[in-house]
């Protein structure tokens, strides 16, 4: 067996699984129900992919105890697949973490504080006042501003900027390219010409956060910016001025809120949504993708105003009709209106 191998057996034991089969199976991979071989371990946690589990060719899989009887192969059985697969899939992350201290091409601003437990990478910036915390890596190309605090055991991958006045919580994880604390879009109409607001607060991030790369969280004008703790952002999404994110809510990619909005715990926000300012969305909330909110939600549930994909000329039809969809109501009015006289 080799070092980065584990027995069905012990993965049982060190997660707290159900085992059905050999439990001295050798695990030394994962891969997807489609395309595991031997040695390796899968999962199945959507209904849709079961007809893939008849037909696998991993060594194992993870699933829930309905499925197990269905399963060729020895089981590892939980209450939640997914997850019991991205703790086992850990175990075979490749990634050797970089040791503490400070590269030499590093440049730090005398009145930085930056822990020896800490780990700073090549070309990194530092500005006045920041500190960074045990634990913390700080990776290539880094730019952190003045008046930052980066938390314990947080992870900068690589070309993360940090502008001024953010604090991140520990072990939050920020990908390549991402900018925060950044202006907020903050303008006043003067003369016919538009003037510049000052932002002058900044942007607090809670524990155990991550923000997908090339994602942009701006500073706030004058109260922070605020992400609570376990948000997860998605790649590219834009976050305007004074949003506050509550607990637990993740976005995918492309999604943007404009300035001032707050979007409660526990949400889901799909792909390409845009958000508009000054609203609020309730607790518990889930926005479909290529949806639209302009105004605040207040009940928990599902929300959808994306148009489905057509042919193109179904499409060019359907909006050359959208134009008369007022008329049409006003005449289907006019004549119930007729009907019952």
């Amino acid at each position: 067996m080799t070092i980065n191998a584990h027995t069905l057996a012990q993965l049982a034991e060190r997660f707290d699984l159900g085992l059905r089969g050999d439990g001295g199976i050798v695990i030394e991979g994962v891969a997807t129900l489609a395309s595991a071989g031997v040695g390796q371990l899968a999962f199945l946690a959507n209904p849709r992919y079961r007809n893939e589990l008849a037909r696998t060719t991993a060594s194992a899989v993870v699933l829930r105890a309905e499925d197990a009887g269905n399963a060729p192969v020895a089981c590892l059985v939980a209450a939640n697949p997914q997850a019991a697969f991205a703790r086992i899939a850990a175990l075979f992350d490749p990634r050797k973490l970089p040791a503490p201290g400070i590269h030499a091409s590093a440049v730090i601003d005398p009145s930085a504080q930056v822990d020896p437990r800490a780990s700073i990478g090549p070309f990194v910036s530092i500005g006045a006042r920041s500190t960074i915390a045990a634990g913390a890596i700080v990776g290539a190309g880094c730019v952190i501003g003045d008046d930052c605090v980066i938390g314990t055991d947080c992870e900068l991958v690589a070309r993360v900027t940090l502008v001024c006045r953010v604090r991140l919580g520990n072990r939050v994880m920020i990908h390549p390219g991402a900018v925060l604390g950044a202006d907020g879009f903050g303008l006043a109409m003067e003369a016919g010409r538009w003037m510049k607001v000052p932002q002058l607060g900044g942007v607090a991030i809670g524990d155990d956060c991550e923000i997908g790369a090339n994602t942009t969280i701006d500073r706030g004008a004058l109260d922070d910016t605020v992400l609570e703790e376990d948000v997860r952002l998605d790649n590219q999404i834009q976050i305007g001025h004074n949003v506050r994110i509550g607990a637990h809510t993740a976005m995918a990619g492309c999604a943007g809120v404009a300035g001032s909005t707050k979007i409660g715990r526990n949400c889901l926000i799909a792909g390409a949504v845009g958000i508009n300012g000054h609203i609020e969305i309730c607790d518990n909330v889930v926005i479909h993708a290529a949806s639209t909110v302009l105004n605040s939600i207040d009940q928990p549930g599902e929300y959808s105003s994306g148009t489905a994909l057509q042919d193109h000329h179904t499409w060019r039809r359907n909006v050359a009709r959208f134009k008369h969809l007022d008329e049409l109501a006003r005449k289907l009015n006019t004549l119930a209106k007729d009907s019952t006289q």
